[in-house]
């Protein structure tokens, strides 16, 4: 069932959250949102209306609080939710009065990161637990990649952002194992088939923030952001030979 959360656009707006995480790196949060909303302006006479979230592999209560502007012990107690840590994948969480969702991108402090890969998950529909599923059963430790950027199935909004353990745990993705990307690569993958469809609005939207932030805080190079088929060594069209190149360089503002 499609999460009844409208989909968010997005205007920079950069929080300096430090604090530790599960891997007792220090992290600085970035958060965007809607242009028409502020921090603030829901409360008075502005109704917010509750919505139902589909637990993501990684995610944590403190994570789904962020994104809906609810605080944790609002959805601990309407889920009665007793330890914060018992909230298993593809749980749905109902979040009262919840804000537009916003995408939380979390910037970990590491120098390996010297690239950044773009996939497809050439399939119609997907979302980061449905990826996680299928990945477990080739043997992997679940999603293979740091990011998907969801198209609106799989009861995700359209250009919503996931961010898998891969990335949370700054560990190896298993998402392109020609020239060893998977050590140095970040890697993104849109949901949809871009060698038969056209990739939406809302998730080219997101990725050219996403890669944008990513590029720009660990010092990316224009040159170094590749799609899967443009590595040395790999044997594959994705991400599809009808990936909108042209339209990602000219929003990215190369």
């Amino acid at each position: 069932m499609r999460s009844k959360c409208r989909k968010a656009l997005f205007l920079p707006v950069l929080l300096g959250i430090l604090m530790l995480s599960s891997c007792t790196a220090r992290h600085v949060e970035t958060i965007r949102m809607k242009p028409e909303f502020q921090p603030g302006d829901f409360g008075g006479g502005v109704m917010r209306e509750g919505c139902y979230h589909s637990v993501a592999p990684g995610e944590t209560l403190w994570r789904i609080s962020q994104m809906y502007d609810v605080d944790i012990e609002t959805i601990k107690r309407v889920n009665n939710i007793r330890d914060v840590r018992d909230i298993d994948i593809g749980k749905r969480l109902y979040v009262p009065r919840a804000a537009e969702r916003k995408n939380v991108i979390t910037l970990y402090p590491n120098k390996k990161w010297k690239y950044i890969v773009l996939h497809h998950s050439a399939t119609d529909s997907g979302s980061s637990e449905k990826f996680n599923r299928a990945h477990l059963r080739r043997g992997w430790k679940g999603v293979g990649y740091h990011f998907v950027i969801d198209n609106g199935t799989c009861g995700k909004d359209n250009g919503q952002i996931e961010t898998s353990p891969r990335w949370t745990k700054q560990i190896d993705g298993a998402h392109c194992k020609a020239d060893s990307m998977n050590a140095r690569a970040i890697g993104i993958c849109l949901v949809g088939n871009f060698s038969e469809d056209n990739m939406s609005a809302e998730q080219m939207d997101s990725l050219v923030y996403l890669v944008d932030t990513l590029k720009t805080y660990y010092g990316i190079s224009s040159r170094k952001i590749l799609g899967h088929s443009q590595v040395d060594g790999a044997r594959t069209e994705c991400p599809g030979t009808q990936f909108p190149w042209r339209k990602f360089w000219t929003q990215m503002g190369r």
